[in-house]
């Protein structure tokens, strides 16, 4: 409890809790679908957090009232700009997962083929190769560039 002032209630400090679990759980998942809600989640539990270490009060406008019975602006202001990355982020990985999903028929995502390669190194026990340099542009394979496809040529007559 702060001096004046009532501190947060338990319903609050719960659903802080009850939201950020929520959004770490789904952060987790490998759908892009549930990545974004865990994003969602996860923002509003911050948020509320945020609020919830701001002093209460009232308005934090000059010569509204007294000056220890304002509220803090400073977690207002940083709850704000929060929502907006939050905002823009949702918005990104919402277009991610549209994609995925018009790309492959499901926003699922898979393990890249280095991802396979680890563990199955790690599963032997092996160390991966090291990549100590020094070779010719055409000797190194990691560093190869495949040729560009070549345009079919046109049969027939000149122009």
């Amino acid at each position: 409890m702060r001096d004046g002032g009532v501190g947060p209630t338990l319903v609050l400090v719960i659903a802080v809790g009850v939201l950020t679990a929520t959004g770490v759980t789904l952060l987790l998942e490998r759908s892009l679908t549930r990545i974004l809600l865990g994003v969602i989640l996860f923002g509003n539990g911050v948020n509320l957090l945020i609020l919830v270490g701001g002093r209460s009060g009232g308005a934090p406008v000059v010569g509204a009232g007294p000056d220890e019975e304002m509220s803090d602006p400073l977690p207002q202001a940083m709850v704000l700009t929060a929502i907006v990355i939050t905002f823009g982020l949702t918005a990104f990985l919402a277009a991610v997962a549209y994609r995925s999903w018009y790309l492959g028929g499901d926003d699922e995502v898979q393990d890249d083929v280095e991802d396979q390669q680890i563990v199955a190194l790690a599963a032997r026990n092996e160390v991966a190769n090291a990549d100590l340099g020094g070779e010719g542009p055409g000797d190194d394979p990691e560093q190869v560039d495949p040729e560009p496809p070549q345009r079919p040529r046109r049969s027939g007559g000149t122009r």
